[in-house]
């Protein structure tokens, strides 16, 4: 599919517009028709890029799966989410209606989020829209920022190239971190859960031991790491955040906490002091709602989903040992 579509769509600025023009761009649609959280999440920074840029603007999400609204409820300027059911020939009826929707409804620009993906160019060019953007860089604009890969980035820096085609003086602002914007309420609510976990004031180590495919730890680096933990931190709470499949590759030894909603088990994280994960949707979560995050890589690029925060970084395991990633805590704590 992605050969068939990768010569789908070429985002072209026929005109330029003024100050004014601008300020009539009142609805955008963005595009990202995938239902994992970690994509969803890295999503995130564009939405508010966009929302700054264009405060006038309502934009619309073309996704699939149910993730979406809860990621996107805290999320004024986001005016409706369209949802691709995940499995298309269960649902046609609600997969077509869908696309029959992005070309009904007139959109100022329609934004391609991911540009290998072959729907998300399909949906731009289906869609009705004065300005279609495919997301592909222009490579002389994205050389001037090294850490354009990544792919809560990239896509803000594009929508800035598209912009600046249009006549916008480009932005000079950091790209916005990954955010969920948890609302005080939630916060509070994350606080007592863990102060009924932990019973104690202390800070805390939040622990994720779990990860698809290859990304996963075995149980013997998760012990022998927990175990060199109580060692070197023997004044901070370590607990765990179960996956909503709980299973636990310490087994289940130490104090853990599982809930299916995203925003609950988020602000939960948001409490504790630290976040220690392979890459995954829950180490992009805990960037999302601000905790210190150190993400364990061993087969993904980092430069394309280290976690994104002020506070975060990312480890190569296959070059930095079990002691090495505890010196860096040490330094990161």
């Amino acid at each position: 599919m992605r050969r068939l579509t990768r010569n789908i769509g070429t985002s072209k600025v026929s005109e330029r517009i003024d100050a004014a023009g601008r300020n009539k761009i009142t609805r955008v649609l963005v595009s990202r028709p995938n239902h994992r959280l970690g994509n969803l999440l890295l999503m995130t920074p564009l939405i508010r890029e966009i929302s700054e840029t264009l405060p006038d603007a309502k934009i619309d999400l073309f996704v699939k799966g149910n993730l979406a609204p809860v990621v996107f409820k805290n999320f004024p300027a986001v005016n409706r989410i369209i949802q691709l059911p995940k499995k298309p020939f269960k649902d046609l009826f609600r997969y077509l209606e869908g696309w029959v929707s992005i070309k009904t409804n007139p959109y100022d620009i329609v934004v391609n989020v991911d540009s290998t993906s072959s729907s998300g160019r399909l949906s731009v060019q289906f869609a009705n829209a004065r300005y279609k953007f495919f997301g592909d860089a222009d490579k002389e604009f994205l050389s001037k920022y090294k850490d354009h890969d990544h792919m809560a980035k990239y896509p803000v820096y594009v929508f800035r190239n598209y912009l600046s085609e249009l006549g916008s003086a480009e932005s000079k602002r950091p790209v916005p971190t990954l955010n969920i914007n948890l609302d005080e309420t939630e916060l509070a609510n994350g606080k007592h859960l863990l102060k009924n976990l932990v019973q104690n004031d202390k800070k805390t180590i939040c622990l994720f031991t779990n990860a698809t495919g290859t990304k996963i730890y075995p149980e013997s680096w998760w012990e022998e790491f927990y175990e060199k933990l109580k060692i070197q931190f023997p004044d901070y709470n370590i607990i765990e955040v179960l996956p909503v499949e709980n299973t636990s590759q310490l087994g289940f030894k130490v104090p853990n906490y599982a809930n299916k909603d995203i925003r609950i088990i988020g602000s939960f994280i948001a409490n504790t002091d630290v976040f220690i994960g392979a890459d995954s949707g829950m180490m992009h979560l805990a960037s999302a709602v601000e905790t210190p995050t150190i993400g364990l890589f061993k087969v993904t690029n980092t430069n394309l989903y280290e976690p994104y925060n002020q506070n975060s970084l990312a480890v190569n395991t296959t070059t930095s040992s079990i002691d090495d990633c505890i010196q860096i805590l040490k330094k990161f704590l």
